[in-house]
């Protein structure tokens, strides 16, 4: 161990900035030389959030080199390879906020006993949620499985600190260790098909800044109207930029709180935190059903159909543009994504958990609690779900929250010179009007790959038969 001052280091996970950040605050109120240190292992697998990661840590090595500390990058097994990297560094103690995902439970378990072998502490702060999960429970001392009884829980009885600055003042450590450049973690696709994703999303805190400052000058005021309209931009996009930890939940909360019309949006980050709440409880979630009969469930689908929902090629407009601008921008808006979920576990009859992967690797802003609760909420098989009889029908859902079309219009530009009446139900349209449109059906665009009305009778009889067991 290096002679003199021991430092304290401040280990980033999903908590990619300066502002609110318990665990930089409590390594600089100490007084010693701060360290902070990312360690890229597993927890990002998919193709888009990756993309993402690489251009949140540039912004983070930015942030701190203001406050004149680096950003140690290091790759591998966390409790393999952080003690061994505090220790050669005279790190006597490591700062991090607490993550509830169950693999990154494990590993920081793994971890913090590693860390003791040698002598080491982990301090654990709270950082990626406005609460605890365990800070709340029923009045039977057990988990909430209900939203409404735990939004109320959390209204009445969690107190919400104001967010916390940058800390004014953080000591550098003298030696910033051996980490490696950014482009050795090996983030960016070898294709660049991130041309979409550049074009709609700056990662980092300055970002995240900048959306919630749009959102609260405008569509705030119309969230509650516009939040279920994919044409229009009245949701916040912050989604991408919690997951990663750029904006803090306290900092949107109390941002948010100042403007008036704000509750409909505010009950939107309770639904965040209940479920994390879940996913804690139930860890087994992540690819099993939270009610037990759903195991039974024949999922018996035609799986060489799963790559027609992948690519946007299912004959059912409002579907297909959700899969293609989650492709080509990593986010799908909320109302489509429950749509394009419904549709492949009820009108295709395959499993939630193909979906769920394809999201996790697709989207910028897959959190893992938020990926499987609201795949287990649309296949009917989690906590506070919809029935599993509720089926949208996909182009009465186009009608409703896209009357004229220009969502459709906009990502499945083969359709954009259908009349306002067929844009949802193309193949209903009468040959003139297709050929008025420039559309052959089967060529220019699918046919259904599956009859609405046949399907939903479908899925409907496999449920009776997971009943009768």
């Amino acid at each position: 161990m290096p002679a003199g001052e021991n430092s304290v280091a401040v280990w980033y996970r999903r908590d990619l900035r300066t502002a609110d950040h318990a665990a930089l605050r409590m390594a600089a109120a100490t007084g010693r030389p701060v360290l902070p240190v990312f360690v890229l292992g597993d927890e990002e697998s998919g193709g888009a959030a990756r993309w993402w990661l690489h251009h949140s840590l540039q912004a983070l090595r930015d942030e701190l080199a203001a406050l004149e500390l680096p950003l140690v990058l290091l790759r591998g097994n966390a409790p393999e390879i952080l003690p061994e990297w505090a220790d050669r560094h005279g790190i006597d103690s490591i700062h991090c906020h607490r993550s509830y995902e169950p693999p990154a439970v494990q590993r920081d378990d793994e971890t913090a006993a590693a860390l003791r072998t040698r002598g080491l502490q982990l301090h654990y702060h709270e950082g990626a949620l406005i609460t605890g999960p365990e800070s709340l429970r029923t009045g039977q001392g057990g988990p909430y499985q209900v939203f409404t009884p735990y939004s109320k829980a959390f209204t009445d009885r969690v107190v919400i600190e104001p967010p916390a600055t940058v800390p004014a003042a953080v000591r550098a450590a003298a030696d910033p260790g051996d980490g490696l450049p950014l482009a050795a973690l090996d983030l960016l696709p070898r294709t660049d098909w991130a041309a979409g994703l550049r074009g709609l999303w700056r990662p980092g805190s300055e970002g995240a800044a900048t959306n919630l400052q749009r959102f609260l000058a405008d569509a705030v005021n119309r969230y509650d109207a516009d939040r279920n309209r994919p044409h229009r931009d009245g949701t916040s996009r912050l989604s991408p930029h919690l997951h990663f930890g750029e904006i803090s939940p306290r900092q949107v909360w109390h941002a948010s709180k100042a403007t008036r019309s704000a509750g409909p949006f505010l009950r939107q980050i309770i639904w965040r935190e209940f479920a994390h709440h879940l996913l804690h409880y139930f860890p087994h979630t992540v690819d099993r059903p939270l009610r037990p009969a759903f195991d039974a469930f024949p999922w018996d689908g035609d799986p060489n159909l799963f790559s027609a929902w992948q690519q946007g090629e299912t004959g059912y407009p409002l579907v297909d543009a959700g899969m293609r601008q989650l492709w080509h921008t990593g986010w799908m808006h909320n109302r489509v994504r429950m749509v394009v979920a419904s549709f492949l576990v009820k009108h295709l009859l395959l499993p939630w958990q193909t979906g769920a992967d394809w999201f996790a690797d697709t989207l910028v802003d897959s959190d893992l609690a938020n990926n499987t609760f609201g795949w287990q909420w649309t296949a009917g098989c989690g906590a506070d779900a919809a029935p599993y009889f509720r089926i949208f029908n996909p182009t009465l859902q186009g009608r409703k929250f896209d009357p004229e079309g220009e969502y459709v219009r906009r990502w499945v530009p083969e359709l954009a010179k259908l009349p306002k009446r067929w844009i949802h139900e193309p193949a209903a349209a009468s040959p003139m009007d297709l050929a008025g449109a420039g559309i052959v059906l089967g060529r220019d665009y699918p046919h259904p790959i599956v009859e609405h009305r046949t399907a939903r009778e479908r899925a409907l009889e496999s449920y009776r038969r997971m009943q009768a067991g």
